[in-house]
């Protein structure tokens, strides 16, 4: 076997960009599975639009700006970004809601920035604050369990061709965070009473975490940022829910419920717009964690991965500063003030 002589970084194998963004897509398939079977063909519809829409949005900034279309557009990342879009938004959403956020997502929060590697947010989450925000009726609107369409009115909702009232509903975090404090309304309302956690949505976060268990054993992501970002929500839940369980709901409700299982595995991840060093990865998804469970419990949105983690992409240069590896020989930097 001959010695490497030329410098680092050496690599073997088909590791380049596409490769691993393909690998996410395959994780994500679990949710979608699940997210079909209980609320319906809308999130598929939703995907398949959304892809689309970023391949085209991609391809007219790429041209624009003079760059290869094949080169940029074979790396996955447009795919991944309309994808994590598509899978976050109601399955009742009308096909201008998708086109607005992923639109946006691709060429202002990524190719206005420069392009994969440049952008300091993670788009996909940047266009669905942008939509949050702006339509925030459009954007609660989830299907209410046993209401399942069919396809055909699936396809009728993202057409704007159907009433969506007829099967939209409260969510489990929007229903618990509406009736906190009051213990009768609260066993009253069946979408709280899953297995462990809302009803419906327990099973959405199980094929997420499946997924996500196959993005840590295919080595795609590291096992940091899923294990503090759970950990950041379910520690203040449970000491929360120990002082009052009438008002605040216990780990396994916030765990599974709710984009928890889509934000560790495969929001939080994101090697662009996340902390890099080990322990910068362990502060700052610990900090997105709780952060998820004060908004939950505090603030005016029943759920916050999105917000938390487009708070903590704009601290992971922060982080990073203070958390890199003292390089082996030398003493660590000074960095107080003056130094």
């Amino acid at each position: 076997m001959s010695l490497i002589s030329s410098t680092s970084p050496h690599t073997t194998g088909k590791t380049d960009t596409g490769a691993f963004m393909r690998q996410v897509l395959y994780a994500t398939l679990p949710g979608l599975a699940v997210l079909t079977w209980q609320f319906g063909w809308g999130s598929v519809i939703n995907v398949l639009w959304a892809v689309l829409v970023a391949l085209l949005s991609e391809a007219a900034i790429l041209k624009a700006r003079g760059r290869p279309l094949g080169f940029y557009l074979k790396d996955y990342s447009a795919v991944v970004t309309a994808v994590l879009l598509g899978l976050a938004l109601p399955p009742t959403a009308p096909w201008w809601l998708t086109l607005i956020g992923v639109s946006f997502a691709i060429i202002v929060a990524k190719q206005l920035y420069g392009g994969l590697g440049m952008n300091p947010f993670n788009p996909a989450m940047v266009g669905y604050v942008l939509l949050l925000i702006s339509f925030p009726a459009a954007m609660t609107r989830w299907i209410a369990p046993g209401q399942t369409p069919e396809p055909a009115q699936s396809w009728q909702l993202f057409l704007g061709q159907a009433g969506v009232d007829g099967f939209s509903g409260a969510t489990p975090l929007d229903t618990f965070r509406t009736w906190a404090g009051n213990a009768s309304e609260l066993s009253g309302h069946a979408i709280l009473h899953g297995q462990f956690a809302g009803l419906g949505w327990e099973w959405v976060n199980l094929a997420f975490l499946l997924g996500g268990l196959y993005l840590l054993a295919r080595r795609i992501i590291t096992w940091q940022i899923p294990a503090a970002f759970l950990l950041g929500v379910a520690v203040p839940a449970l000491i929360a829910s120990l002082v009052d369980p009438v008002r605040f709901a216990g780990p396994l409700f916030h765990l599974f419920s709710g984009g928890t299982m889509l934000g560790a595995f495969f929001i939080a991840t994101d090697p662009v717009t996340a902390a890099t060093s080990r322990l910068g990865r362990f502060i700052y998804a610990l900090l997105i964690g709780v952060l998820i469970w004060v908004i939950r419990s505090f603030g005016g949105y029943p759920d916050a991965v999105a917000f938390s983690v487009l708070l903590l992409n704009l601290c992971a240069p922060f982080i990073d500063y203070y958390t890199q590896p003292r390089t082996y020989g030398h003493r660590k930097a000074n960095r107080g003030v003056g130094s």
